[in-house]
């Protein structure tokens, strides 16, 4: 069993009884992160639902928003996103190669123009809080679309989120869930 998070979690039924009072999914209300931020469930309701938005019906290419994801849980050292993700990412058919490629992405010849554009777009806010006009000009000619554009702004500042969410209240991850995957290895 993973160590305690800093704000105790709920078991998985008093989550699963305070998601449904919100209308969370249940199988949310077992992850460890919900089983802790439902301890409060307007806060929840809140940031699920910007969560949900970009996860279930955003506009922004899923495998493009997954590779944002992992860079920012393995450039901010976010194990519990790193782990999360790389399981969503692979549901999704991401190559674990891309996937490893984001720790270090500038080197790897595997990625486009698209996949540049979002990273370094991701790299920009995480070290000075915004996109720079070159980097936004390389996401419009990749993205296109303003929505596009608009999710990869709020995908960034979300899961940017999370992750600070995730490594201050030290939430661990499931039990039976293997750190850091693939290999293990940590930023």
């Amino acid at each position: 069993m993973q160590s305690e998070a800093r704000v105790p979690r709920l078991t998985i039924e008093e989550a699963k009884a305070a998601a449904e009072t919100i209308g969370l999914p249940a199988q949310m209300a077992e992850l460890s992160v919900f089983r802790v931020l439902l301890r409060h469930p307007e806060l929840t309701k809140a940031v699920f639902g910007l969560l949900s938005q970009l996860l279930f019906r955003g506009k922004l290419d899923a495998r493009l928003r997954e590779l944002v994801i992992l860079r920012i849980g393995w450039a901010t050292k976010s194990e519990y996103e790193w782990t999360q993700h790389w399981r969503v990412a692979k549901q999704l058919g991401v190559s674990d190669a891309d996937m490893l490629a984001v720790r270090d992405w500038r080197g790897f010849a595997g990625f486009g123009a698209a996949e540049r554009a979002v990273l370094a777009a991701t790299d920009e806010t995480l070290e000075s809080g915004a996109i720079s006009p070159e980097i936004w000009r390389a996401c419009e000619a990749a993205l296109g679309s303003a929505e596009n554009l608009l999710e990869l702004v709020a995908a960034i500042g979300n899961w940017r989120l999370f992750s600070s969410l995730l490594r201050s209240l030290e939430i661990p991850l499931e039990d039976g869930v293997a750190s850091w995957p693939p290999d293990g290895r940590k930023p």
